[in-house]
């Protein structure tokens, strides 16, 4: 890819059964508030970028068992671990917003990485967009194998800081881990968020640790 970076919005997996209700409440196990905070950003950064005229693309998950592999069935047999984001079901809509027509959906069946479902790499490059802004649910599980194949296919990095959070890590230590693996920007909804990243920019700063991009 050459030229400026073209940005899109990428929202991952924001739904029901990440967001609200009993479920999500029962497996996420910091402050709530956290959570819900992540969640309403996810939406005002979607329309944010709705407004400045991004393209605004949506992942969701489907967990049903018919989707996963023998090793997602162990582990969750090993850990009790129901399956989330049912086809169908209430779970597995989007939470606090609806893709406008136009607006792409990709779906991920029992996997984390957006990039498994073949149709999004083909759509980025038909758009001409080689940055990503990465929205959405979780830091240090959707987001991350997310960013990392993004990173590994050429691909310009913002995670939106106020518009995620970890379910198994300390938010400042994947967000650390992204900038200085994948050279993601780490930035907020306040700080122009969807700036393309100069290829020689400043350091960014991780909550209290400012990381050197490398």
């Amino acid at each position: 890819m050459s030229g400026a970076p073209r940005s899109a919005l990428l929202v991952v997996d924001l739904q029901n059964d990440f967001c609200a209700g009993p479920l999500a409440a029962a497996r996420f196990p910091g402050d709530p508030e956290r959570l819900a905070r992540a969640a309403a950003n996810s939406v005002r950064a979607v329309e944010l970028a709705r407004a400045a005229g991004l393209d605004v693309l949506f992942v969701r998950f489907l967990g049903d068992p018919v989707h996963q592999g023998p090793a997602w069935r162990r582990r969750d047999a090993l850990l009790g671990k129901h399956p989330k984001c049912l086809e169908g079901s209430w779970g597995a809509e989007f939470h606090g917003v609806r893709p406008r027509p136009g607006e792409e959906v990709f779906t991920k069946r029992a996997v984390f990485d957006a990039f498994l479902d073949e149709r999004l790499e083909p759509y980025l490059h038909r758009r001409r967009i080689d940055h990503l802004v990465l929205a959405g649910l979780f830091a240090d599980v959707c987001v991350d194998s997310t960013a990392r194949t993004a990173f590994q296919r050429g691909f310009h990095l913002t995670v939106l800081r106020d518009c995620t959070t970890a379910l198994h890590l300390a938010d400042a230590d994947i967000l650390r881990f992204m900038a200085r693996v994948y050279g993601a920007r780490v930035t907020e909804l306040a700080e122009d968020p969807f700036l393309s990243p100069s290829p020689s920019g400043p350091s960014e700063r991780t909550g209290d640790t400012e990381v050197t991009r490398r």
